[in-house]
């Protein structure tokens, strides 16, 4: 029996990175000899066992035949027999079919070393046509390795190949649960617009996210939005997001808060009049077929449906500031509201020239929610005879509360160019 540490452990040293998780590959054994030496089984498809100490993974040496169509088709081979070389073969690009023995011994079959140096995401072999997850896998690493010194580009024969992938319909045997896993990693990364122009490059996007990909090409007014392409906006703010730290569901509200704009009437461009509410519709028709959890759904929606509106925060009169924190809950769900103004402001940065501009608007908001939840609503509710008008004079306590705290604070801001209005 021989085990070898392989994957994204033996990669990331090799590229200096820190290494987070360790796989290993075992050859010459079988099921019975793990166990009996205190490995646990875990493995539902194929046999993979946790070492007793580390709970490291370890898996038999296996090959797989394609049986069928999609990324679920396979009949897997796990045997003694099964050579490291033929384990290796079975997985997806150069840099990731790499082994490294006990003694520190590299086996490197299909050049997966010289594929790092030269900075190339490449297919090991044909059998990558088999399994369309990993075109979006592809995207994902292209996210990942998207700064120098460690920038990868796709590899011409590779990217080719994944465009009679999509062209032969295999991405749409994709189930939306394994779409979404891999979405929200990519997002994830460090890069995140890597991985819609990669998936765009090969025609998945148009596939798997048509809502986003009807973004490109429609244009906005280039003198608040300096790269036109509201589609190349999209990227822009996702990527201000990622620079930002924002969580998975900010990530995603970023992406898809203009989807409205591919619907904008063509007599009206370069202007997108109305496309917040335009974008509802195709914002919950992406989340309802990817299957998006709940907390990521509901603050896209968000974004998509009051991103303007906040951008107008340093017009608005009390009273409409109110009606927004209350239609937007923030009294209740304060972080979420917090994460929606990180959105908005990652709208306004993602243009050219806008990387480091202020937004004033999160702090006058953020002002507002603290004078509202200043409001002792308990005794509003006392004072008020009639139950009916209960809603009604707790409204007008709140637009009071934030009438002195932005005279306070001299609270008023200039208005980002990306308004309704303006837009």
């Amino acid at each position: 029996m021989q085990i070898y540490t392989v994957g994204g452990a033996v990669r990331d040293e090799l590229l200096g990175l820190p290494v987070k998780d360790r796989d290993h590959v075992v050859v010459g054994a079988t099921p019975e000899i793990l166990l009996a030496q205190g490995f646990r089984p875990v493995g539902r498809d194929f046999p993979v066992f946790l070492h007793p100490q580390t709970h490291e993974e370890y898996a038999l040496a296996r090959t797989e035949r394609k049986s069928g169509s999609g990324y679920t088709g396979f009949t897997v081979h796990a045997a003694p027999e099964v050579t490291l070389e033929e384990d290796l073969a079975r997985r997806d690009l150069t840099i990731n079919a790499i082994a490294r023995a006990a003694d520190g011994t590299l086996i490197d079959p299909f050049g997966g070393i010289a594929d790092i140096k030269a900075r190339q995401l490449r297919h090991v072999g044909p059998a990558f046509v088999e399994d369309p997850v990993r075109i979006l896998r592809i995207a994902r690493f292209a996210a990942r390795f998207s700064l120098p010194p460690n920038e990868f580009a796709v590899a011409p024969e590779t990217a080719q190949l994944m465009r009679q992938m999509t062209a032969a319909g295999e991405v749409d045997h994709l189930v939306a649960e394994r779409v979404w896993q891999e979405l929200a990693r990519g997002l994830m990364e460090e890069k995140p617009s890597r991985f819609f122009r990669v998936l765009r490059d090969c025609g998945a996007l148009a596939r798997l996210l048509p809502e986003l990909d009807a973004l490109f090409g429609v244009p906005q007014r280039a003198d608040f939005h300096p790269e036109i392409d509201t589609g190349e906006h999209a990227l822009l703010v996702v990527d201000q997001a990622a620079r930002h730290r924002l969580p998975l569901a900010g990530r995603l509200a970023a992406l898809l808060h203009d989807l409205g704009k591919a619907l904008t009437p063509a007599d009206v461009l370069p202007r997108h009049h109305g496309h917040e509410a335009r974008g509802i519709a195709p914002t919950a028709a992406l989340c309802a077929r990817l299957k998006v959890p709940a907390e990521c759904r509901e603050l896209a929606l968000l974004a998509t449906r009051f991103h303007g509106q906040i951008h107008l925060a340093g017009e608005l009169r009390p009273a409409t500031i109110a009606t927004l924190l209350e239609h937007t809950d923030a009294l209740r769900r304060p972080q979420r509201f917090a994460t929606l103004l990180d959105v908005c402001v990652c709208d306004h940065r993602g243009r050219p020239g806008y990387e480091e501009a202020p937004y004033e608007q999160r702090e006058l908001l953020v002002q507002a929610l603290a004078a509202v939840r200043g409001v002792d609503a308990a005794a509003v509710v006392r004072s008020v005879a009639d139950p009916a008008r209960i809603p009604e004079r707790l409204h007008a306590a709140r637009a009071e509360a934030i009438r002195r705290a932005l005279a306070n604070g001299a609270g008023t801001c200039a208005s980002t160019p990306d308004t309704t209005t303006a837009a």
